[in-house]
Order: C-alpha cells, then sequence, then structure tokens
C-alpha cells in the first residue's frame, strides 16, 4: 500500500486550520483539536497525520471487501 500524498493544510490567524486534499476541503479544525494536530503534524509525517485526521485513508481490506461472496454481485 502506498503513502497517503495530496494532502496540505493552512493555518490561519484565527487558530482555525483547514486540511485540504487535492485543492478540496477535507477538514476544518479549531480550538484543542487544532492544537493537538499542530502538535502531531510537527512530530510525524504530515501526509499520514493529515490522511489520518481526515479519515481519507485505507483500511487495507478493501480487496477482501470486493472479493468477499456478498459484494460479488455489486459494482461501485
Amino acid at each position: 500500500m502506498s503513502s497517503p500524498s495530496g494532502f496540505s493544510y493552512e493555518a490561519r490567524a484565527d487558530g482555525t486550520i483547514v486540511i485540504t486534499h487535492r485543492r478540496r476541503k477535507a477538514a476544518t479544525l479549531r480550538g484543542d483539536r487544532a492544537a493537538r494536530f499542530a502538535e502531531e503534524v510537527a512530530s510525524g509525517d504530515a501526509q499520514e497525520v493529515m490522511a489520518r485526521w481526515t479519515g481519507a485513508y485505507k483500511f487495507g481490506n478493501e480487496r477482501t471487501a470486493r472479493n468477499h461472496p456478498r459484494n460479488k454481485g455489486r459494482r461501485a
């Protein structure tokens, strides 16, 4: 599985942090959540942190779920 990419964030003057994915707004963080995000992104891989905070990351079971008999007839 490849690492996430395409994320960026902007810290605004009022303390709000806006996370975007491929130039589309993915999340807006304010207050304590924004502060925790800023600490975490400074100490880790920024792309992975932003993917986790927005919920836009793969769990690794997509192929397994697609091949499950219950989902065989469904096309997404």
